[in-house]
Protein backbone atom coordinates (compact mmCIF):
# COMPACT_ATOMS: atom_id res chain seq x y z
CA UNK A 1 0.00 0.00 0.00
CA UNK A 2 2.97 2.30 0.55
CA UNK A 3 3.96 1.63 -3.06
CA UNK A 4 0.48 2.33 -4.43
CA UNK A 5 0.21 5.52 -2.39
CA UNK A 6 3.53 6.71 -3.76
CA UNK A 7 2.30 5.80 -7.24
CA UNK A 8 -0.17 8.69 -7.17
CA UNK A 9 2.77 11.09 -6.92
CA UNK A 10 4.79 9.33 -9.65
CA UNK A 11 1.81 9.38 -12.02
CA UNK A 12 1.22 13.07 -11.33
CA UNK A 13 4.81 13.70 -12.42
CA UNK A 14 4.77 11.39 -15.45
CA UNK A 15 1.67 12.66 -17.25
CA UNK A 16 3.20 16.13 -17.37
CA UNK A 17 5.62 14.83 -20.02
CA UNK A 18 3.43 12.42 -22.02
CA UNK A 19 -0.32 12.01 -22.48
CA UNK A 20 -1.85 8.94 -20.77
CA UNK A 21 -1.88 6.39 -23.64
CA UNK A 22 1.67 7.35 -24.62
CA UNK A 23 2.87 7.39 -21.02
CA UNK A 24 1.37 3.96 -20.36
CA UNK A 25 2.83 2.52 -23.57
CA UNK A 26 6.29 3.68 -22.47
CA UNK A 27 5.60 2.21 -19.04
CA UNK A 28 4.86 -1.23 -20.48
CA UNK A 29 7.85 -1.12 -22.83
CA UNK A 30 10.05 -0.56 -19.79
CA UNK A 31 8.13 -3.28 -17.94
CA UNK A 32 8.84 -5.80 -20.68
CA UNK A 33 12.53 -4.84 -20.67
CA UNK A 34 12.57 -5.62 -16.95
CA UNK A 35 10.55 -8.85 -17.10
CA UNK A 36 11.99 -10.60 -20.16
CA UNK A 37 15.48 -11.19 -18.64
CA UNK A 38 13.86 -12.20 -15.35
CA UNK A 39 11.56 -14.73 -17.02
CA UNK A 40 14.40 -16.13 -19.16
CA UNK A 41 16.49 -16.60 -16.02
CA UNK A 42 13.82 -18.03 -13.67
CA UNK A 43 11.95 -20.03 -16.36
CA UNK A 44 8.49 -19.90 -14.70
CA UNK A 45 5.63 -22.04 -15.94
CA UNK A 46 3.48 -20.64 -18.74
CA UNK A 47 -0.32 -20.96 -19.07
CA UNK A 48 -1.05 -24.54 -20.01
CA UNK A 49 -4.01 -24.04 -22.37
CA UNK A 50 -5.54 -21.53 -24.77
CA UNK A 51 -8.24 -20.88 -22.21
CA UNK A 52 -5.67 -19.95 -19.58
CA UNK A 53 -3.86 -17.66 -22.00
CA UNK A 54 -7.17 -15.96 -22.81
CA UNK A 55 -8.05 -15.42 -19.15
CA UNK A 56 -4.60 -14.02 -18.34
CA UNK A 57 -4.85 -11.55 -21.22
CA UNK A 58 -8.38 -10.44 -20.28
CA UNK A 59 -7.42 -9.92 -16.63
CA UNK A 60 -4.31 -8.00 -17.67
CA UNK A 61 -6.15 -5.69 -20.06
CA UNK A 62 -8.71 -4.88 -17.37
CA UNK A 63 -6.16 -4.38 -14.57
CA UNK A 64 -3.48 -2.58 -16.56
CA UNK A 65 -4.64 -1.13 -19.89
CA UNK A 66 -8.25 -0.13 -19.17
CA UNK A 67 -8.00 0.73 -15.45
CA UNK A 68 -4.85 2.82 -15.77
CA UNK A 69 -6.06 4.55 -18.94
CA UNK A 70 -9.30 5.52 -17.23
CA UNK A 71 -7.74 6.82 -14.02
CA UNK A 72 -4.92 8.63 -15.83
CA UNK A 73 -7.20 10.23 -18.39
CA UNK A 74 -9.59 11.45 -15.69
CA UNK A 75 -6.75 13.50 -14.17
CA UNK A 76 -5.42 14.47 -17.61
CA UNK A 77 -8.85 15.88 -18.50
CA UNK A 78 -8.82 18.04 -15.38
CA UNK A 79 -10.58 16.00 -12.70
CA UNK A 80 -9.22 16.94 -9.29
CA UNK A 81 -7.21 14.30 -7.45
CA UNK A 82 -9.74 14.42 -4.61
CA UNK A 83 -12.74 13.44 -6.71
CA UNK A 84 -10.76 10.74 -8.52
CA UNK A 85 -9.59 9.30 -5.19
CA UNK A 86 -13.11 9.26 -3.72
CA UNK A 87 -14.60 7.50 -6.77
CA UNK A 88 -11.79 4.93 -6.97
CA UNK A 89 -12.20 4.36 -3.22
CA UNK A 90 -15.55 2.75 -4.02
CA UNK A 91 -13.64 -0.36 -5.11
CA UNK A 92 -13.78 -2.22 -1.75
CA UNK A 93 -17.56 -1.71 -1.68
CA UNK A 94 -17.92 -2.90 -5.28
CA UNK A 95 -15.66 -5.87 -4.53
CA UNK A 96 -17.73 -6.83 -1.48
CA UNK A 97 -20.99 -6.77 -3.46
CA UNK A 98 -19.57 -8.85 -6.32
CA UNK A 99 -17.72 -11.28 -4.04
CA UNK A 100 -20.96 -12.25 -2.31
CA UNK A 101 -22.40 -13.66 -5.53
CA UNK A 102 -19.25 -14.73 -7.38
CA UNK A 103 -17.22 -16.33 -4.60
CA UNK A 104 -19.92 -16.99 -2.03
CA UNK A 105 -18.20 -14.80 0.54
CA UNK A 106 -20.23 -13.93 3.62
CA UNK A 107 -19.50 -10.48 4.98
CA UNK A 108 -20.22 -9.68 8.60
CA UNK A 109 -21.60 -6.44 10.01
CA UNK A 110 -18.19 -5.42 11.34
CA UNK A 111 -16.69 -5.70 7.85
CA UNK A 112 -19.52 -3.73 6.25
CA UNK A 113 -19.06 -1.04 8.90
CA UNK A 114 -15.32 -1.02 8.25
CA UNK A 115 -15.86 -0.57 4.51
CA UNK A 116 -18.20 2.38 5.12
CA UNK A 117 -15.94 4.01 7.72
CA UNK A 118 -12.87 3.55 5.53
CA UNK A 119 -14.61 5.24 2.61
CA UNK A 120 -15.64 8.16 4.84
CA UNK A 121 -12.04 8.48 6.00
CA UNK A 122 -10.73 8.66 2.43
CA UNK A 123 -13.28 11.39 1.65
CA UNK A 124 -11.98 13.44 4.59
CA UNK A 125 -8.34 12.92 3.57
CA UNK A 126 -8.89 14.36 0.10
CA UNK A 127 -11.69 16.79 0.97
CA UNK A 128 -9.49 19.84 0.35
CA UNK A 129 -8.74 18.57 -3.16
CA UNK A 130 -12.35 18.03 -4.18
CA UNK A 131 -13.34 20.53 -6.85
CA UNK A 132 -16.57 19.70 -8.68
CA UNK A 133 -15.93 22.57 -11.10
CA UNK A 134 -13.15 20.49 -12.67
CA UNK A 135 -15.46 17.54 -13.37
CA UNK A 136 -16.43 17.02 -17.00
CA UNK A 137 -18.55 14.24 -18.49
CA UNK A 138 -15.42 12.80 -20.13
CA UNK A 139 -13.38 12.73 -16.92
CA UNK A 140 -16.29 11.24 -14.97
CA UNK A 141 -16.75 8.46 -17.53
CA UNK A 142 -12.99 7.81 -17.54
CA UNK A 143 -12.67 7.44 -13.78
CA UNK A 144 -15.69 5.14 -13.55
CA UNK A 145 -14.23 2.99 -16.34
CA UNK A 146 -11.07 2.82 -14.24
CA UNK A 147 -13.05 1.79 -11.15
CA UNK A 148 -15.04 -0.93 -12.92
CA UNK A 149 -11.97 -2.30 -14.70
CA UNK A 150 -9.83 -2.47 -11.55
CA UNK A 151 -12.58 -4.25 -9.63
CA UNK A 152 -13.45 -6.59 -12.48
CA UNK A 153 -9.85 -7.37 -13.39
CA UNK A 154 -8.83 -8.17 -9.81
CA UNK A 155 -11.74 -10.53 -9.27
CA UNK A 156 -11.47 -12.02 -12.78
CA UNK A 157 -7.84 -12.96 -12.19
CA UNK A 158 -8.70 -14.55 -8.86
CA UNK A 159 -11.59 -16.51 -10.40
CA UNK A 160 -10.05 -17.67 -13.69
CA UNK A 161 -6.27 -17.55 -13.13
CA UNK A 162 -5.83 -18.96 -9.60
CA UNK A 163 -2.76 -21.04 -10.43
CA UNK A 164 -1.06 -19.05 -13.19
CA UNK A 165 2.54 -18.12 -12.39
CA UNK A 166 2.48 -14.40 -11.66
CA UNK A 167 5.86 -13.79 -13.33
CA UNK A 168 4.99 -15.20 -16.76
CA UNK A 169 1.46 -13.85 -16.33
CA UNK A 170 2.77 -10.32 -15.82
CA UNK A 171 4.89 -10.54 -18.97
CA UNK A 172 1.88 -11.68 -21.01
CA UNK A 173 -0.29 -8.92 -19.55
CA UNK A 174 2.30 -6.20 -20.17
CA UNK A 175 2.69 -7.31 -23.80
CA UNK A 176 -1.08 -7.40 -24.35
CA UNK A 177 -1.50 -3.96 -22.77
CA UNK A 178 1.28 -2.51 -24.93
CA UNK A 179 -0.32 -3.90 -28.10
CA UNK A 180 -3.54 -2.07 -27.20
CA UNK A 181 -2.12 1.20 -25.86
CA UNK A 182 0.67 1.93 -28.36
CA UNK A 183 -1.71 2.32 -31.34
CA UNK A 184 -4.03 4.48 -29.21
CA UNK A 185 -1.11 6.71 -28.25
CA UNK A 186 -0.09 7.02 -31.89
CA UNK A 187 -3.58 7.76 -33.24
CA UNK A 188 -4.94 10.05 -30.52
CA UNK A 189 -1.78 11.63 -29.08
CA UNK A 190 0.75 11.46 -31.94
CA UNK A 191 2.98 9.70 -29.41
CA UNK A 192 4.44 13.04 -28.33
CA UNK A 193 6.90 12.81 -25.45
CA UNK A 194 8.90 15.47 -23.61
CA UNK A 195 11.90 13.40 -22.62
CA UNK A 196 13.26 14.15 -19.17
CA UNK A 197 14.86 12.41 -16.20
CA UNK A 198 11.66 13.02 -14.24
CA UNK A 199 9.72 11.03 -16.85
CA UNK A 200 12.23 8.16 -16.72
CA UNK A 201 12.14 8.18 -12.94
CA UNK A 202 8.35 8.06 -12.75
CA UNK A 203 8.16 5.22 -15.30
CA UNK A 204 10.84 3.19 -13.52
CA UNK A 205 9.16 3.63 -10.15
CA UNK A 206 5.68 2.76 -11.43
CA UNK A 207 6.86 -0.30 -13.34
CA UNK A 208 9.13 -1.84 -10.71
CA UNK A 209 7.21 -1.01 -7.58
CA UNK A 210 3.57 -0.61 -8.67
CA UNK A 211 3.00 -2.75 -11.79
CA UNK A 212 5.33 -5.61 -10.83
CA UNK A 213 5.72 -5.72 -7.04
CA UNK A 214 2.48 -4.02 -6.01
CA UNK A 215 0.11 -5.83 -8.39
CA UNK A 216 1.74 -9.22 -7.78
CA UNK A 217 1.47 -8.67 -4.02
CA UNK A 218 -2.24 -7.87 -4.44
CA UNK A 219 -2.88 -11.02 -6.48
CA UNK A 220 -0.91 -13.14 -4.00
CA UNK A 221 -3.01 -11.82 -1.11
CA UNK A 222 -6.21 -12.32 -3.11
CA UNK A 223 -5.32 -15.99 -3.62
CA UNK A 224 -4.81 -16.49 0.12
CA UNK A 225 -7.59 -14.41 1.62
CA UNK A 226 -11.11 -13.09 1.19
CA UNK A 227 -11.46 -10.55 -1.61
CA UNK A 228 -13.24 -8.02 0.60
CA UNK A 229 -10.61 -8.13 3.33
CA UNK A 230 -7.74 -7.74 0.87
CA UNK A 231 -9.24 -4.93 -1.21
CA UNK A 232 -10.18 -2.99 1.93
CA UNK A 233 -6.45 -2.22 2.14
CA UNK A 234 -6.85 -0.16 -1.03
CA UNK A 235 -8.21 2.58 1.23
CA UNK A 236 -4.64 3.07 2.47
CA UNK A 237 -2.87 4.52 -0.62
CA UNK A 238 -4.35 8.02 -0.05
CA UNK A 239 -2.93 7.86 3.48
CA UNK A 240 0.57 7.22 2.17
CA UNK A 241 0.06 9.74 -0.64
CA UNK A 242 -0.47 12.42 2.01
CA UNK A 243 2.78 11.40 3.69
CA UNK A 244 4.65 11.40 0.36
CA UNK A 245 3.29 14.84 -0.54
CA UNK A 246 4.67 16.13 2.74
CA UNK A 247 8.13 14.59 2.31
CA UNK A 248 8.47 15.25 -1.46
CA UNK A 249 6.59 18.52 -1.99
CA UNK A 250 6.45 19.92 1.55
CA UNK A 251 2.61 19.94 1.54
CA UNK A 252 1.44 20.04 5.16
CA UNK A 253 -1.69 17.91 5.73
CA UNK A 254 -4.77 19.68 7.03
CA UNK A 255 -6.42 18.82 10.33
CA UNK A 256 -9.29 17.27 8.35
CA UNK A 257 -6.83 15.07 6.43
CA UNK A 258 -5.23 13.89 9.66
CA UNK A 259 -8.66 13.05 11.07
CA UNK A 260 -9.41 11.18 7.83
CA UNK A 261 -6.20 9.17 8.17
CA UNK A 262 -7.21 8.04 11.66
CA UNK A 263 -10.76 7.16 10.55
CA UNK A 264 -9.51 5.31 7.46
CA UNK A 265 -7.10 3.25 9.55
CA UNK A 266 -9.90 2.29 11.94
CA UNK A 267 -12.15 1.33 9.01
CA UNK A 268 -9.47 -0.85 7.41
CA UNK A 269 -8.78 -2.58 10.74
CA UNK A 270 -12.48 -3.37 11.09
CA UNK A 271 -12.80 -4.60 7.49
CA UNK A 272 -9.72 -6.81 7.90
CA UNK A 273 -11.32 -8.70 10.78
CA UNK A 274 -12.38 -12.15 9.68
CA UNK A 275 -16.10 -12.48 9.28
CA UNK A 276 -17.80 -14.49 11.98
CA UNK A 277 -20.16 -15.80 9.32
CA UNK A 278 -18.50 -18.79 7.59
CA UNK A 279 -18.11 -18.76 3.81
CA UNK A 280 -20.36 -21.10 1.90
Amino acid sequence: MVIWGSGFIATKVGIQYAAPFTFLALRFVFGLLCLIPLVLWLKPAWPSSRGEWFHVVVAGLLMHAVHLSGSHYAQYLGMSAGIAAVILALQPLATAVIAIGWFGERIGRLQWAGIAIGFAGVALIVWHKIDIRAVTPGSLIAVFIGLVSLTGGTLYQRRFCPKVDLRSGALIQFAASLLVLAPLGLVFEDFQVQWSWALFGSIAFLVIFASILGVNALHTLMRRGEATRVTSMLYLPPVFAVAMEYFVFGVIPTALSIAGIVITSIGVAMAMKRSEVPSR
